[in-house]
């Protein structure tokens, strides 16, 4: 399955990115490693993670407090957020309608 993120979604997951490696260097491309670990996951095994609405689910992002909201449409995943568990929780669900 093709993987397309949501124009809010992809900045979210350049400013985690960019933070992690001003905050330590290296950091920033763990990260990044990380999401893409469970990007894999996701296009594997697409109906496996749990709902978080009618139409998204949440795959968590591994040793980050992260989780990846998506949507499968067709033969496509539309990651919908790259969400920080910690702020503003369900900020993008305007985003999965």
């Amino acid at each position: 399955m093709k993987v397309r993120f949501y124009e809010a979604a992809e900045q979210e997951f350049h400013d985690a990115v960019a933070y992690y490696e001003h905050d330590v260097p290296g950091l920033g491309r763990r990260y990044r490693a990380a999401v893409r670990e469970a990007l894999e996951r996701i296009e594997q095994f697409p109906d496996a993670y749990p709902r978080s609405s009618a139409r998204t689910r949440r795959c968590l992002v591994r040793k980050f407090p992260y989780g990846i909201i998506y949507r499968v449409c067709d033969s496509e995943i539309i990651v919908v957020a790259v969400a920080h568990f910690h702020r503003k929780p369900e900020y993008w669900g305007s985003r999965g309608r």
